[in-house]
């Protein structure tokens, strides 16, 4: 019975099984707004908040369940549910601060859903960056400071089936549960080091590009990978069979990535571009069992790519005028600038992309007195007094 008393990690080093019992909720899957919801909503300013989309199993993604804790009571909202009404609900969460982790995403989804835009957000991901933890998914966070070990398996689930399982609710309510504690623990180490300011300044970066939603597709979706290589026939071809795959994807509403990945059409269209034949581009070419089906319409696309005229093709996007390519030097002064950055992130103990990435140094290269403009203000102060930038004021 000591191992009660023992620490998490210790207690799991033993071999003690570690439980997690997972809190009460109130599911409100019914017709009608969720009327329990808003009501607990009146009484906080603050919310902690999580979505379970259905991505992985369907060809156009849905939100399939919204998890609230609202004053210390857990809400899990089927938005599937037949007459759900989730108007009144989006008006009064963007009044509302989020508590969050991983905002990215769920931001994005929710402005294509219906628009919302949050008031501010606490995301507790980009906090645990900031703090330079090298495991700052939210299964490793809980683990470590709660000794919670998320099932694995609620990462995997189809969210869109339904009746939703006992078991995956449990799930979905723990990824809420400990948000407000975790921002806590991470909020005091951000002050401790002087940082909360950098998190808030992301935060309000996060739900500007939140607000732009995912990008629309192009004519130009079907250039992947290493296809700027193809010349000739493989052109045809790679555009034939992604719009192919793209077809068969919505046709049997699942991802693309599960009728086939990016590697094989590109394997088909480097094999056309050495060789005409039909046979031989197929060749050793196998969907899966599932998938043997649709293998007669791959031909056909193989086929058609084969005849197609790479110069009837959609153009590349032409060059931005206003982008020139860097100079020798200025490729030099670029180089300076990271060895800057790299040094001052070691020294911070953060990942260096997180004060400017490589596309961010060029534009800086470009346009050093305009930093300001290009970088968050804590990424630009941090910048702005290191050596390379100093030499070019």
């Amino acid at each position: 019975m000591i191992s009660r008393f023992l620490p998490t990690p210790l207690r799991r080093l033993l071999g003690v099984k570690v439980t997690t019992r997972p809190p009460s909720y109130q599911l409100l899957d019914q017709p009608g707004s969720p009327g329990p919801l808003l009501a607990a909503l009146e009484k906080v300013t603050e919310v902690a908040l999580d979505t379970e989309a259905d991505n992985m199993y369907h060809y156009k993604t849905r939100v399939c369940l919204l998890q609230f804790l609202v004053g210390g009571e857990v809400f899990l909202v089927d938005v599937l549910a037949p007459g759900q009404n989730l108007g009144p609900l989006w008006e009064v969460l963007a009044r509302k601060h989020l508590i969050m982790h991983g905002s990215d995403f769920d931001l994005r989804l929710l402005h294509d859903l219906c628009q919302f835009k949050p008031h501010s957000v606490f995301d507790t991901m980009l906090a645990a960056q900031l703090l330079g933890k090298q495991r700052f998914g939210l299964a490793s966070l809980l683990e470590q400071h709660f000794g919670v070990v998320l099932d694995k398996d609620g990462q995997k689930a189809n969210w869109s089936k339904r009746p939703i399982t006992a078991q995956l609710l449990d799930y979905a309510s723990l990824d809420v549960w400990h948000l407000p504690a975790l921002r806590d623990i991470l909020g005091r180490e951000l002050k401790r080091l002087g940082r909360m300011e950098w998190l808030e300044q992301q935060c309000r970066a996060q739900i500007e590009a939140g607000s732009e939603g995912f990008a629309p597709a192009t004519e130009n979706d079907w250039r992947i990978g290493r296809s700027e290589r193809l010349r000739g026939p493989g052109m045809g071809v790679l555009h034939a069979v992604w719009h192919w795959r793209e077809s068969q994807a919505q046709r049997l509403d699942t991802p693309p990535f599960k009728v086939c990945g990016n590697a094989l059409l590109l394997k088909l269209a480097e094999a056309a571009e050495v060789g005409d034949r039909e046979a031989a581009i197929l060749n050793g070419v196998f969907l899966g069992k599932r998938h043997e089906r649709i293998f007669p319409s791959l031909v056909t696309a193989v086929r058609q790519g084969l005849e197609r005229d790479p110069a009837s093709l959609p153009r590349r996007p032409g060059r931005d005028p206003n982008h020139i390519s860097l100079s020798h030097t200025e490729i030099e002064h670029q180089e300076l600038i990271r060895a800057d950055r790299d040094r001052v992130a070691q020294k911070l103990g953060i990942e260096a992309t997180l004060i400017a990435n490589r596309a961010l140094l060029a534009q800086i290269v470009r346009a050093p007195d305009k930093i300001d403009d290009i970088l968050l203000p804590w990424q630009a102060q941090l910048l702005r007094e290191e050596p390379a930038l100093k030499k070019r004021r």
